[in-house]
């Protein structure tokens, strides 16, 4: 597949005083005279919409005289992916659904600066065109997501009925997703659970941060549940943690916000992470032995410890109960290790 450059056309409409009243993303469909309304509720969703220079998500806004609206177009839509014989980690197939286990530094679906190697070019490859085509052209029997640097399990739907059953156990948060992360410190308490919904933020459309008013529209309810299982370091102040983390809500980056808004970011996480270390430090010769060892695995993880570990859902035609565990990968279990020593 051909990248294309990230061009972005931005076009200004000031609303004239007959569309008064008129719903926002009606509105810009009628201005913009080309995308359709559902295309115009998406840009409007993703914040590629401001208001006399503040972003608005709000589709059924009524627009009012002489308010000024910057429309940013993203870059055209890439040709249609194209299969690449990229290895799969397959822990489960039949004819309906793959799992998998994504590896840490693979995007799973084509996007702007990921044209190719992504998941979905190596499913194409492996699966043929039997994918569910719900997902659309560029996502491909694709029903959730995990991050670029975030390995683990993740399911893929065959065909489109496979796909819409799928879907209804992910909205309806009956599928068993479980998390094991390494972070700062311990939450307290030991065992607890997160109710904090989530929203893009202000200024990085790319963050998602903590809704300071979670009934505000953009604001997505979000829960975590999670349980410490190992403490590194002094027990009364420990220096790192093993977490399991259940999802009962899935939102983009969930855990890893959560986790920071405990004081207990996932190690490795440049996002939310600010930037914390164990040791500043790697020349100290008086730092030997075991924290020595931990000191530098610290320092030289440079993405988030943190990984799908845990995948149970009803079959969506057959309705088996399949369940799937795989281990820390190779990284993660090494820092743990280390991190025992303390």
């Amino acid at each position: 597949m051909i990248g294309l450059e990230e061009e972005r056309e931005t076009i200004q409409i000031i609303v004239a005083t007959d569309q008064a009243g008129d719903r926002l993303d009606r509105f810009l469909t009628q201005r913009l005279n080309g995308p359709s309304r559902s295309r115009v509720k998406v840009l409007i969703d993703n914040g590629h919409i401001t208001r006399d220079g503040a972003t608005i998500e709000d589709p059924s806004y009524k627009v009012k005289p002489g308010e000024v609206f910057d429309v940013v177009m993203p870059p055209p839509v890439p040709a249609i992916p194209q299969p690449e014989a990229i290895p799969l980690d397959v822990v489960y197939e039949d004819n309906d659904l793959i799992v998998v286990i994504k590896p840490v530094g693979m995007v799973v679906h084509p996007a702007a600066g990921n044209w190719n190697k992504t998941l979905v070019n190596a499913l194409l490859h492996h699966c043929g065109p039997s994918l569910s085509g719900i997902g659309g052209v560029l996502r491909p029997g694709i029903v959730h997501r995990l991050d670029k640097d975030t390995g683990g399990l993740l399911v893929v739907a065959k065909n489109d009925r496979a796909h819409a059953g799928l879907r209804e156990q992910f909205d309806s948060h009956t599928l068993e997703r479980a998390y094991k992360a390494l972070v700062w410190g311990a939450p307290r308490p030991l065992v607890g659970s997160v109710d904090a919904a989530l929203e893009r933020g202000g200024t990085n459309r790319q963050k998602m941060v903590v809704a300071t008013n979670p009934n505000r529209r953009g604001a997505r309810h979000a829960v975590t549940h999670y349980q410490v299982a190992e403490r590194y370091g002094p027990a009364e102040a420990p220096i790192a943690s093993l977490v399991e983390c259940r999802l009962e809500t899935g939102r983009t980056h969930q855990i890893r916000v959560h986790m920071a808004h405990l004081g207990c970011p996932v190690i490795g996480d440049a996002t939310y992470g600010q930037g914390r270390q164990y040791l500043k430090s790697t020349s100290d010769e008086a730092v030997e032995g075991p924290v020595r060892q931990a000191q530098d695995s610290l320092n030289a993880f440079k993405r988030q410890a943190l990984h799908a570990y845990l995948l149970g859902f009803d079959h969506p035609i057959s309705t088996e109960k399949l369940r799937f565990e795989v281990d820390l990968p190779f990284d993660m279990k090494d820092l743990a290790q280390k991190l025992e020593l303390l």
